[in-house]
């Protein structure tokens, strides 16, 4: 049976899914952001500031669509520094509601200067955060519950680990990469936290983001802006299109930086218990299954290569891909499971 993963049919937008404004802690206006990032090839940026959940729709335009989100974050009490933070992208342009408020405690800095454009239910009481899997998986099902896409950040920088992150259940998608993190000095690549959270039982997608902030300039080394981004196959540039693409999975992830774009994934095709993979110029072409039997399609010195075909075995229940280039920038599949494929 042929299922169609990736369909290079569809049109393709580039998306940054974490992004913060001077809103919250970044440097350049909403405003300043959507120019930005427009002027640099993306369709769509998710506009996260910390705590304030600001609707930015008079952005979204023929060219450019602003995805209403925000980030929010449990912290460890004992001192230990461990915190969790999440990103929540509203499924649906108009829902702008709150729904983890409260009146006096989480809103810091530039943050609070904005608590009163913030749309809560007066009747509902506080909500008080709790860093435990308990507390952090009520967050993850009550944004669920209220139409938002749910996102698990920064595992590195966070200081989480399996301990940690293995009980965090019901996100749509996890950090597999975090270029705000990584330009930071933080090794925030975290394939190997994608894994522990499939092997653990759960299905969900990976994402790379910017999670820029702009403290530095434009340009420089240390500039978090285009190196970590989403591709989202979607018949159209709209808010619900973008969003519909994102629950389904019909998106990949890359990375790369200001002055190099990252590796694409032209298309995606399982066929009878094979996987292949179309690509732009690639150094080596990885799969990664459930089980110890990697697989690697290679190219020569000098030479790339742009397509690979791999076998799954009988036993895997699960797999995904990584493309890296010749300059060791990365493009990332989402997982796929077997029993799926039928």
């Amino acid at each position: 049976m042929k299922k169609t993963l990736l369909d290079e049919t569809l049109p393709s937008y580039r998306a940054n899914l974490h992004c913060h404004s001077t809103i919250s802690d970044g440097k350049k206006t909403p405003e300043e952001l959507k120019a930005y990032y427009n002027a640099h090839g993306y369709s769509a940026v998710a506009f996260t500031d910390h705590e304030a959940f600001i609707p930015h729709n008079d952005l979204t335009d023929d060219g450019f669509v602003a995805l209403n989100a925000y980030e929010i974050d449990a912290n460890d009490p004992s001192g230990s520094h461990k915190t969790c933070h999440i990103c929540l992208v509203a499924l649906e342009p108009d829902n702008d509601l709150d729904i983890f408020y409260h009146r006096t405690d989480y809103f810091w800095g530039n943050c609070e200067g904005w608590r009163d454009r913030v749309h809560f239910d007066p009747d509902a009481p506080d909500y008080e955060r709790v860093y435990s899997h308990e507390g952090i998986n009520d967050i993850i099902s009550r944004a669920r519950e209220a139409g938002f896409f749910v996102t698990y950040n920064h595992p590195t920088w966070s200081l989480e680990s399996y301990p940690e992150y293995s009980g965090y259940k019901g996100m749509h998608a996890m950090e597999i990469t975090n270029y705000g993190c990584v330009v930071e000095g933080y090794d925030d690549d975290n394939g190997h936290a994608y894994d522990d959270m499939l092997r653990g039982g759960e299905r969900i997608f990976c994402i790379s983001t910017d999670d820029n902030h702009n403290w530095q300039p434009d340009g420089s080394p240390r500039c978090d802006s285009f190196g970590g981004y989403v591709m989202i196959s979607a018949p159209e540039l709209s808010y619900r299109a973008l969003t519909s693409a994102l629950e389904s999975g019909s998106f990949y992830s890359s990375t790369g930086t200001c002055t190099h774009v990252g590796p694409e994934i032209h298309s995606l095709v399982w066929e009878d218990g094979k996987v292949t993979i179309k690509t732009s110029p690639a150094r080596t072409i990885a799969l990664i299954p459930c089980t110890r039997s990697n697989q690697l399609a290679a190219a020569a010195d000098g030479e790339t290569i742009t397509e690979a075909t791999f076998t799954l075995r009988p036993d895997e229940t699960w797999f995904r891909l990584v493309v890296t280039d010749r300059e060791g920038y990365k493009a990332y599949t989402n997982a796929y499971f077997c029993d799926e494929m039928k």
